[in-house]
């Protein structure tokens, strides 16, 4: 029987290692550029919708029969005429994906962080589709959100179930490869935004400018959340300390790697600002202080909750090879041998979350489609070299 299935229903099949084969079928480019990422091994296959139409027999040959078979497209509609033409070639068990890879690519999926029966919940919002991640602490009753995607009905949606009102967003920085959150969720439910000037200055919505050292409460009797400054990724990126026990680090600190500063066209520029983050913020923080960045490079950064989180000390052990460098200018030729190419979509994508560029929705999803560009691979690769 032919049935549509979630994108949340695709995730949690994957978490839970079921035994499936996932058919896309786009075309070569569109799957070579961005597909399905699963935190466990997964069977694939990529057989473009138009061999089925234009090959039946030879397409239909190459998708083995002893699998359930969930089939994924652009936008739903390729994935279930594929779906109709396996089911009438005998296929028993097979589903499609309902919007396409966009579904996938919006999709969050909420993990619980602290220990039940704490003071305040802190929650980490997985995007699979970006490899990132947004945060939430639930204090009171209300709910506080760091560097939310414009997935607003997930958001809100979130709140009602655990009975709270969003009440605030931080910004860690002006995003170059998502569309960012906040301000919808503002115009939505009237919360407030946060950010820092060296970003946000001259955007086109409301925001309250925080300065490092900025203290802000969870709720009016919870926890702290304190501004630290930490420019580099962007001149305005902001880490966000909670609790004195967890940081919401951006694109400051990663667990693996750290946040590229070039994106901006200014890199030798901003990797000196990078460094004296680096060696006089990051390194000074107590090394206990849990990391809650916002980007991962693999699945296997994450226990085994899907939790990407670690403490200070073991980032700073594992990235030795980055944190130890003992120069700024040793550290800025670092970054400018590892400089790559931005996807082109990035300066739009700056300008839609400074609210000077108001696309159509279509148009903002697929701005929004495709796995994140922030983080530092070709530094990865060095340290573990």
């Amino acid at each position: 029987m032919l049935t549509p299935y979630s994108a949340n229903e695709l995730f949690n099949w994957l978490r839970q290692k079921d035994d499936f084969l996932l058919l896309d079928v786009r075309n070569e480019e569109d799957f070579g550029r961005f597909q399905v990422e699963s935190p466990h091994k997964v069977d694939m296959l990529n057989v473009p919708y138009f061999d089925f139409m234009e090959e039946e027999e030879t397409s239909v040959a190459k998708v083995p029969r002893n699998k359930k078979i969930k089939v994924v497209c652009a936008k739903e509609g390729s994935a279930q005429y594929v779906g109709e033409i396996l089911e009438s070639h005998g296929f028993e068990d097979v589903g499609y994906l309902k919007e396409g890879i966009v579904s996938w690519g919006n999709m969050l999926a909420p993990v619980r962080v602290n220990e039940e029966g704490e003071a305040f919940e802190v929650w980490q919002f997985i995007r699979p589709g970006k490899a990132s991640l947004s945060w939430g602490v639930i204090s009171e009753g209300e709910l506080s959100i760091f560097d939310p995607s414009r997935n607003l009905e997930f958001y809100t949606e979130f709140a009602a179930e655990h009975g709270c009102k969003i009440t605030q967003t931080f910004e860690t920085h002006l995003q170059a490869d998502y569309i960012s959150g906040s301000r919808f969720i503002s115009k939505a439910v009237g919360s407030k935004v946060y950010g820092h000037s060296g970003d946000f200055m001259g955007a086109s919505f409301d925001y309250t400018a925080v300065q490092n050292g900025d203290i802000f409460k969870a709720s009016p009797n919870g926890p702290d959340i304190e501004v630290v400054h930490s420019p580099g990724h962007t001149p305005g990126s902001t880490c966000y300390k909670i609790d004195d026990t967890f940081v919401v680090s951006g694109d400051t600190i990663f667990l693996v790697s750290l946040g590229r500063p070039d994106l901006g066209g200014k890199a030798v520029e901003w990797a000196g600002m990078l460094y004296e983050t680096m060696t006089q913020k990051i390194k000074t923080m107590d090394p206990t202080l849990q990391i809650l960045p916002g980007y991962y490079i693999e699945w296997a950064e994450a226990d085994e909750d899907l939790v990407f989180m670690d403490t200070l000390q073991n980032i700073l052990d594992s990235n030795a090879a980055i944190y130890g460098i003992s120069t700024e200018a040793d550290f800025v030729e670092f970054i400018k041998q590892n400089i790559r190419k931005q996807p082109d979509v990035y300066a739009e994508i700056r300008k839609v979350n400074a609210g000077w560029l108001d696309p159509e929705d279509d148009e903002q999803s697929s701005m929004d489609l495709g796995k994140n560009e922030c983080a530092a691979s070709a530094y990865a690769a060095q340290q573990s070299a």
